[in-house]
């Protein structure tokens, strides 16, 4: 459920909980009625993130938020601060605060870090728990002056419609394999896309024989779910200022297929094999919305990957949409294949730029770890205007070369390229694998494998799948202007 946001000169009396915001140096605001001193001894230093309850005899309870230094308050700081506060008022349902209201911090963006910090940071999913424990925070009212009232109130809705998109790829990334298929996510896909405007076609398995997509059949051969390619496809009002493709990884599940993966850890984390599509889904989502005037359009290509007589073999050849051959030398490396097709496809639709997003490869986990995600890409501008938008979302990503002497890691004997690269600088050799499909427009490609999932709350990422891309992606295609190629 969405929390509905409000806008108010005061707190409003039917507030039943109270965020304060407090820095770490500096006078503490009056509301609070405790002193530095006073907040000292019960271990509060307003440090960024930190939270402590003041309870009141008559009156809504109050809570002190860090925010940490006074000159290093920022949207990311709000946000974080936002969602360490929900977490903290779980149990309340009609909260008051003035966060969106600081000094130093535009007005529009603070309330969109707030309202960001607030839906995503009271997130669970629950939907299988008899006992859902879901908080139950149902309002918000967010305290401002009369001078910017207009540009919190806007800033709020635009703030709680993205995260309420990052919420839908959470939930579909945190659902069960067995209850979220690709004919599932096809249907899921339809049902989202005509609420939001978008023309969506679904290509059955018959379909995509018939269009030569021999990288999504070959990951799915070992599979007795069929596989689905989604594709959306968003135009604006006004002349598009240029057309962006997105391209999403759904891989439903991933055995590894003959290269089957060791089990631990597997039954949790492969069912997010999927989180490119779904936050390329959740991306499309929001575009009409948030009048976004770049047209898009959007392949998810979805598949499970499993092992059985039928499932591809070490060895074999599978031909690619754009007529390349790939040698299998491993099936657990499966989602440069169902990519391949997309990207080829939408190389076709003679895009100005595109995106591929996908939990590729546990080598860029290697490299960068769970907080930064990897960027590679064959256009500087590009790349530029990728990093930028994803430290405008605060969603930490770093560039990765594409070193040309490392192509030829991948030469097969006997087809155009095998599909990985030997033991080492695996995500580099996978991106070198993308680019063979891409041709000569502007491409950049986001590793998430690191980014996909935390196992502990942490600022605006709740336990489980992130959605790490979404608040990226939609500044991305924001403020796109097509690259010089």
């Amino acid at each position: 459920m969405s929390l509905a946001f409000s806008t108010a000169r005061a707190n409003p009396r039917s507030a039943d909980v109270v965020g304060i915001g407090v820095f770490s140096d500096g006078p503490v605001p009056r509301g609070l009625g405790l002193n530095r001193a006073s907040l000292s001894t019960i271990g509060f230093e307003g440090k960024a993130g930190q939270i402590t309850l003041v309870p009141q005899a008559v009156g809504p309870l109050l809570v002190a938020v860090g925010l940490g230094d006074r000159a290093k308050i920022s949207p990311a700081v709000l946000r974080n601060a936002a969602a360490a506060l929900a977490r903290a008022v779980a149990k309340r349902t009609h909260l008051a605060t003035g966060l969106a209201d600081i000094d130093g911090v535009d007005a529009r963006a603070a309330a969109q870090a707030v309202a960001e910090g607030l839906v995503l940071g009271r997130y669970k999913y629950a939907a299988l728990k008899a006992d859902q424990g879901l908080s139950k925070l149902e309002t918000v009212t967010l305290t401002t002056s009369a001078a910017t009232m207009a540009a919190t109130d806007a800033g709020a809705v635009r703030g709680a419609t993205i995260a309420d998109a990052v919420t839908m790829a959470r939930d579909l990334a945190n659902t069960p394999p067995s209850h979220l298929t690709a004919r599932d996510m096809a249907e899921k896909a339809t049902e989202i896309g005509r609420d939001a405007g978008l023309e969506v076609t679904v290509y059955d398995e018959h379909a995509l024989a018939e269009m030569r997509c021999g990288g999504l059949l070959g990951v799915n051969a070992g599979s007795e779910e069929p596989p689905r390619l989604i594709k959306l496809h968003y135009v604006p009002r006004a002349t598009p200022r240029g057309h962006v493709g997105l391209i999403g990884k759904g891989v439903m599940y991933d055995s590894g297929g003959i290269s089957l993966k060791p089990s631990d850890g597997m039954h949790v984390m492969m069912k997010m094999d999927m989180s490119g599509a779904a936050i390329v889904l959740a991306t499309m989502s929001v575009l009409k919305a948030l009048r976004v005037k770049t047209e898009v359009t959007a392949y998810l290509c979805c598949t499970d990957n499993m092992p059985s007589g039928s499932a591809m073999k070490l060895g074999d050849v599978l031909t690619m949409r754009n007529g390349k051959t790939v040698e299998i030398h491993n099936t657990d490396a499966e989602g440069r294949l169902v990519m391949a097709d997309g990207l080829a496809l939408a190389v076709e639709d003679e895009v100005d730029a595109m995106c591929d997003i996908a939990t590729l490869t546990g080598a860029v986990l290697a490299a960068l770890g769970q907080k930064i995600a990897g960027v590679m890409s064959n256009n500087d501008g590009w790349a530029g205007q990728v990093t930028a938008a994803a430290e405008r979302a605060d969603e930490k990503m770093w560039r990765l070369p594409l070193p040309p002497e490392y192509r030829k890691l991948l030469d097969s004997q006997v087809a155009d390229m095998r599909n990985i690269g030997g033991p080492y600088g695996g995500a580099l050799t996978a991106g070198l694998f993308l680019q063979e499909f891409v041709g000569d427009i502007p491409w950049a490609h986001l590793d998430i494998a690191g980014t996909m999932n935390v196992d502990a709350d942490e600022g605006w990422l709740s336990k489980g799948a992130t959605a790490y891309g979404v608040r990226t992606f939609v500044e991305l295609l924001e403020r796109f202007e097509a690259p010089t190629r």
